[in-house]
């Protein structure tokens, strides 16, 4: 399959068909666009819009009204081939202010990006309870340097559902190093790599590699063909060794419907 049919399979099934990514979250369509909401402190935003010069303007100013009804802070999901091309510019003029620009990449399952092993010293383990969670949590906090609270409420409030997400924990005896997750897409050929970071003094030595590996092997025998990733400029080096694409960009457009 080429860029340009792997690119339409990618919107068909995570943008347009998009379906809630957690508990109490839906997704609406209107006026070409496709947007969740969610509780606090889940995710809410735009993922989808088929958009036109006429139109872009009205639309975004829509989408502006109903969060700010509904008191949520809001993101607008661009990617690299959303139209109409001038769409980031009007987002910046309507007050929306983008975040760093990453890499939608794509990879087989059972491809190059199955095959890297953990570094001598260090285990992964799946997490199955609270306590794996915590541990999932708190890497991801040291890792990012950022809040992780959203993402301790996301996880446990999935940890019964092993069809729809995974999270895997790199140890060093102990002492947690990395950690990420999976979320599956039941219905599609896509699962989707998130939150892959390791904690500073453990980078480089291969442990996110490994991540992935241990991710596409549990895609691959739940009977995913793809994985996708929204990669920084720090992982697609790594991932295009394992054989991912590079399809598109993708920027969020944050809009803070609430005073801060």
């Amino acid at each position: 399959m080429d860029h340009a049919e792997l690119l339409t399979l990618f919107d068909r099934y995570l943008r347009e068909g998009a379906r809630p990514d957690g508990p109490g979250a839906r997704v609406e369509r209107t006026g070409g666009v496709v947007r969740q909401i969610a509780p606090a402190p889940g995710w809410n935003g735009v993922l989808w819009s088929a958009l036109d010069e006429a139109g872009a303007d009205a639309a975004i100013a829509d989408q502006i009204g109903h969060y700010a009804r509904l008191g949520l802070d809001f993101e607008w999901k661009l990617y690299g081939h959303d139209g109409p091309a001038d769409l980031g510019r009007r987002l910046r003029a309507a007050g929306f202010t983008p975040g760093p620009e990453e890499t939608l990449m794509i990879g087989e399952a059972t491809g190059p990006a199955c095959d890297a092993a953990p570094p001598e010293g260090v285990r992964l383990v799946q997490v199955t309870d609270p306590a794996g969670v915590d541990l999932v949590a708190d890497v991801h906090g040291k890792a990012f340097g950022a809040d992780s609270s959203w993402l301790r409420h996301q996880l446990l409030a999935r940890l019964s559902d092993p069809d729809g997400v995974v999270a895997v924990v790199a140890l060093a005896g102990d002492e947690p190093v990395s950690a990420a997750r999976m979320e599956l897409v039941p219905g599609t050929p896509f699962a989707g790599l998130w939150g892959g970071g390791t904690v500073p003094g453990w980078r480089g030595r291969g442990i996110y590699r490994a991540l992935v590996a241990h991710r596409a092997h549990a895609a691959a025998t739940r009977g995913y063909r793809y994985l996708q990733v929204d990669a920084s400029s720090q992982s697609r080096p790594i991932l295009e060794g394992l054989g991912f694409l590079s399809l598109t960009t993708t920027t969020p457009y944050e809009y803070a419907s609430q005073p801060s």
